[in-house]
């Protein structure tokens, strides 16, 4: 039997914003497996809170979408920058 998706406005908001977090991530260059290490996960979860509350999302996704496939550190706006700077992958 599968499992029913709850298909309400908040729900699929906070996906969204999940969506978004792992876009910002990826462009910032945030080794997501250090961040899980730092505390146990702690971190991620703190920081997934921090944007599902966060008041800049216009903004960010503009900026995710403004990549062109290329990395750039995280940027001041985003109350994840802190965190997200202290795991960025290591360049080669």
């Amino acid at each position: 039997m599968p499992i029913a998706t709850p298909q309400w406005p908040m729900f699929r908001e906070v996906l969204r914003r999940q969506e978004l977090m792992d876009d910002m991530m990826e462009r910032s260059g945030v080794d997501v497996l250090d961040l899980i290490r730092k505390d146990r996960g702690a971190s991620l979860v703190e920081a997934r809170t921090k944007c599902r509350l966060c008041s800049c999302v216009k903004i960010c996704r503009e900026w995710v979408l403004a990549a062109n496939g290329e990395l750039s550190p995280p940027p001041d706006f985003c109350p994840n920058a802190g965190i997200f700077r202290t795991c960025l992958k290591k360049q080669s």
